[in-house]
């Protein structure tokens, strides 16, 4: 909306000079003295057009240089003793869009070919002489004052960009230093515990076979689940260090995320409607986030025994829906935990809608829909 703005004042603002120029330009060339022959007329349309020409001078300023010259050199060989004003904002123009060089020949052609257009014209001829070698020196005074003029100002825009990217840059660097450090502390803090779950539940489950035990359920899932959370860990540890890498999790891994629920005495149930279609791997991680984070509160807080799972793919978004039978109340006000929150967070990060509140049935429900545009 802003660039449209700023796009729309600038056709307005070029507009207002073309036609101010062309104005006053026609008035100088009315007010003065000229000989009266059969190309007034053509005098007149050359005046107007290197005025008018300046509208387009912030898009195609090389071509308005060669119009605003061509007519400036029409008009005086006409007879017309009008400055070349326009020829004056074309340079500005020019040389602020960086075209210094085709200005510069421009420019030379031009103080090279208006004073024969003087000697050509019906004027008078003693005043011709005179009058082309003062206009000569008075148009070299003025091309470089606008030439100076565009030059300050390209040199200060310029400056203006270096100085935006270096902020930028600086920017990006603190973020990638923060990344960094993130991900520092989570493998001190994090990884080792893990580790030590992992190898404890490996170690269990080895002695109980070696002694011929039934392995329960439980610390099976516990050997499964340290598994998983040391790949998590690792995938995610490798993301924070390298910003173009993604976590893999998605949509398809739901069944091993099932599985693993139905190990910790979770039953589920996945329904999935709609036609499938590829969805963004931001709404895809976000989606596979939602359910896992769901099934976790449902087992570890809630004390549910089953959980139904519903992915509906919508034209132009994606639906979930997690139930469960847990001991939420209807009316209850659910406490926010950080879970919930990053749930949350993700879901809003993505232009989408969250809805996570006990059920009228009892349990507790999570529903949400992330718009499938494609996240940049």
């Amino acid at each position: 909306m802003r660039a449209g703005l700023s796009g729309f004042w600038a056709r307005v603002r070029s507009w207002v000079i073309a036609v101010g120029v062309a104005g006053a330009l026609m008035v100088i060339a009315l007010a003065g003295d000229h000989p009266t022959t059969d190309l007034d007329v053509l005098g007149y349309a050359l005046v107007v057009t290197s005025g008018l020409a300046l509208a387009a001078s912030r898009w195609a300023p090389v071509p308005v240089l060669i119009v605003t010259g061509l007519c400036a050199v029409g008009y005086n060989a006409v007879g017309f003793d009008v400055p070349a004003v326009a020829y004056l904002f074309a340079v500005y123009a020019a040389v602020r869009s960086g075209h210094r060089i085709v200005t510069l020949v421009a420019s030379l052609a031009l103080l090279a070919t208006l004073p024969l257009a003087i000697m050509v014209s019906p004027a008078d001829g003693a005043a011709k002489e005179a009058f082309a070698q003062a206009r000569g020196v008075l148009e070299l005074a003025w091309l470089i004052a606008a030439a100076a003029a565009g030059e300050a100002l390209r040199q200060a825009e310029r400056r203006a960009d270096e100085a935006e990217r270096t902020r930028e840059e600086t920017a990006r660097l603190r973020a990638v230093q923060e990344r960094l450090h993130i991900a520092r502390e989570l493998h001190d803090s994090l990884t080792h515990q893990i580790s030590i779950i992992k190898v404890q539940a490996e170690v269990a489950v080895h002695l109980a076979r070696k002694r011929g035990e039934q392995v329960s359920e439980s610390l099976l899932a516990i050997q499964k689940a340290g598994r998983e959370a040391t790949r998590e860990l690792r995938a995610t540890l490798e993301t924070l260090r390298d910003v173009t890498k993604s976590p893999s999790h998605g949509l398809d891994h739901l069944p091993e995320l099932l599985a693993g629920a139905h190990g910790i005495g979770l039953t589920t149930t996945l329904t999935i409607e709609g036609e499938r279609q590829d969805v963004p791997d931001a709404v895809d991680r976000t989606a596979y986030r939602i359910v896992q984070e769901s099934l976790t509160n449902a087992a570890r807080h809630a004390a549910a025994a089953t959980a139904s799972i519903q992915i509906n793919y919508l034209p132009d978004a994606l639906a979930i829906r997690i139930d469960d039978d847990g001991t939420a109340k209807p009316g209850s006000v659910p406490v926010p935990g950080v879970g919930l929150l990053g749930m949350r967070e993700r879901v809003t990060a993505l232009g989408g809608r969250l809805r996570a509140e006990p059920r009228n049935e009892g349990g507790f429900t999570v529903q949400a829909e992330l718009p499938v545009a494609r996240i940049s």
